[in-house]
């Protein structure tokens, strides 16, 4: 009987607490970690539709080819004249 109480005794004070302070170093990271998946779902969404413009990068690139050929003329043509 001495030692079922010797038992009761050491899970109260021994086991229990060590058992909280391992659920807290636990519990309290992986809240910082729901908290950062929550930014991201949040924020993330509204990245969707400025994804849709990288379908006209195709066009953009070719209107800056473009202009850098005019560039180059232009510029030939200044130096021709001075």
């Amino acid at each position: 009987m001495i030692l079922l109480w010797i038992g009761n005794v050491i899970l109260l004070f021994v086991i229990i607490p060590v058992v909280v302070i391992i659920l807290r170093r636990v519990l309290a990271p992986a809240t910082e970690i729901k908290a950062y998946a929550d930014d991201i779902t949040e924020y993330g969404a509204q990245l969707a539709p400025h994804l849709e413009a990288l379908s006209e990068l195709a066009t953009t690139r070719e209107l800056v080819r473009q202009a850098n050929t005019d560039l180059e003329r232009y510029v030939r043509a200044l130096d021709r004249i001075s």
